[in-house]
């Protein structure tokens, strides 16, 4: 459902409750960012739980971060996946999350820190303000780098054999490209790629497990659905 960027907030909410209303919708996202004149928090609010697939709702967030049944957002689900298989050891590792957004950051640091696998691991989340983050990172047995910021991420500040998950995504504008742009990651792919024992790149890393997650999450909504019914 595409809305022009000049649709209201009521506009999109009653959108939001129709969905919800409509029997034959089993899940939904409301892709972000919004424009200005919309309050994100009051849209995600107003997606009803069992049908929030982008796993953002407080009450999927909440039961994720208690160990409950529920939408995990989708990228997080995507990394898990892709530990799980590649059969990457998270048990007692050290990981270092870089960033704490909602979408990736603070939810990566819960899940990773869960009981079971892939979790298990003893997990720092960083960010603008931690001190020392070179060092810390150094200390990393697993790096999830969800920053934004182009080639952050340099070979000397990890370890070998370090397992490195880069979920950055930046369009750098270059006029030689068709359009204008390339996607890059927080990652300086081409060294780091040289110690890592795994690594994602970018484009075609998180980016597609996002993708497929998202649909899971969708399946899972039909056959909750289907249950209730």
């Amino acid at each position: 459902i595409q809305m022009p960027s000049t649709t209201s907030e009521q506009e999109l909410l009653k959108k939001i409750k129709e969905l919800n209303l409509d029997d034959d919708i089993d899940g939904f996202i409301v892709q972000l960012p919004l424009p200005e004149q919309i309050d994100t928090q009051k849209v995600i609010m107003a997606v009803d739980p069992d049908k929030d697939v982008d796993g953002f709702h407080p009450t999927n967030f909440g039961k994720m971060a208690l160990d409950m049944s529920t939408f995990i957002p989708a990228t997080p689900f995507g990394i898990l996946e892709l530990l799980e298989r590649y059969k990457v050891d998270t048990k007692g590792k050290h990981t270092v999350v870089i960033g704490r957004s909602h979408i990736v950051g603070r939810p990566m640091s819960i899940l990773m820190g869960r009981k079971g696998w892939p979790g298990n691991s003893t997990v720092t989340l960083t960010h603008s303000h931690t001190k020392n983050i070179t060092q810390i990172i150094s200390q990393a047995d697993i790096v999830i780098s969800a920053l934004g910021v182009p080639n952050f991420l340099k070979a000397e500040m990890v370890k070998d054999d370090a397992v490195v998950i880069d979920v950055g995504i930046t369009r750098v504008p270059d006029e030689t490209k068709e359009k204008g742009y390339y996607i890059t990651g927080d990652v300086d792919f081409e060294n780091v790629s040289k110690k890592a024992s795994f690594i994602t790149p970018v484009p075609g890393g998180v980016g597609p497990m996002t993708i497929a997650m998202l649909l899971k999450n969708t399946l899972l909504a039909r056959e909750r659905h289907r249950s209730k019914n």
